[in-house]
């Protein structure tokens, strides 16, 4: 057979290959299986406070308390609001399936209305509580939701990141997320996401993410300052920072406490 034989016998073999298959970057794709794969801790408390900055240097605080279980393949988690009073009693859970057929789980307690408000799909892409964090951002991604694409490495901070790009695969995944594409810093030391920068198609904002600190808790990588910066052109529209307080690892967490009833309840005393 002649060489362009073999070329047009190649072309035909192609295009019954699965578009999947052609567009996936199997480098990426084994740095996010990793990132997915390490280890975060389970059974967790912390403490936090979220501080809400206008664009004109306004500043908002709140505190808040954090539960998160392992339960298996799924992940639970509940906040609660403490301070300041408007806000004080207002809960949130997630349950986050392990299984991409399932759509993740999330109820917003509001103590005006007396009741928990289940976060509909089209709602995920909406403000977390005012936040610069949207209610998807509240939980992981399966990766099979993206195609990913190494780019190029560089440094943050002093420590070496691959930017890996990450393109959703369909337009459900843009509803909920409400991002076009993101671009993920992985540290290569660890493979904990460091920064990203995220197109939200409305009205040219991206979402700039930055870890401002991370620090080893018992034996486990864990982000304790985070930045969340929208931007439209080069002028910041708000910023969110989280900072967590007394991060604890191994407790005993009992399943009632991940409930809406609990959300009814309040924190645990």
């Amino acid at each position: 057979m002649r060489w362009y034989a073999y070329v047009a016998l190649f072309a035909i073999v192609l295009l019954f290959l699965p578009l999947r298959s052609l567009a996936e970057d199997t480098e990426a794709r084994r740095i996010m299986q990793a990132v997915e794969d390490r280890d975060e801790g389970d059974n967790i408390v912390s403490e936090l406070q979220m501080t809400l900055i206008d664009k004109n240097g306004g500043r908002r605080e709140r505190r808040l308390s954090s539960y998160t279980k392992d339960d298996g393949a799924d992940t639970m988690r509940i906040m609660f609001f403490l301070h300041p009073a408007d806000v004080r009693d207002t809960a949130f859970l997630t349950y986050d399936y392990g299984d991409p057929e399932r759509d993740d789980d999330q109820w917003l307690y509001l103590p005006a209305l007396k009741k928990a408000k289940r976060i509909s799909s089209a709602d995920k892409s909406g403000s977390f509580m005012g936040s610069d964090f949207n209610y998807s951002d509240m939980t992981s991604r399966d990766l099979d939701d993206y195609d990913f694409k190494l780019l190029r490495q560089e440094e943050v901070r002093g420590r070496k990141v691959w930017l890996i790009e990450a393109l959703p695969r369909n337009k459900k995944v843009i509803r909920e997320t409400g991002y076009l594409k993101s671009v993920l810093f992985v540290r290569q030391d660890n493979f904990v996401v460091v920064r990203a920068v995220r197109w939200t198609g409305t009205g040219g904002r991206l979402k700039y993410l930055d870890v401002k600190q991370l620090e080893l808790i018992q034996g486990i990588w864990t982000p304790t300052e985070i930045h969340m910066t929208t931007k439209e052109g080069r002028a910041t529209r708000h910023r969110t920072v989280l900072r967590f307080e007394n991060v604890r690892f191994g407790l005993d967490l009992p399943d009632s406490l991940f409930s809406v009833r609990q959300m009814h309840k309040g924190p645990p005393r």
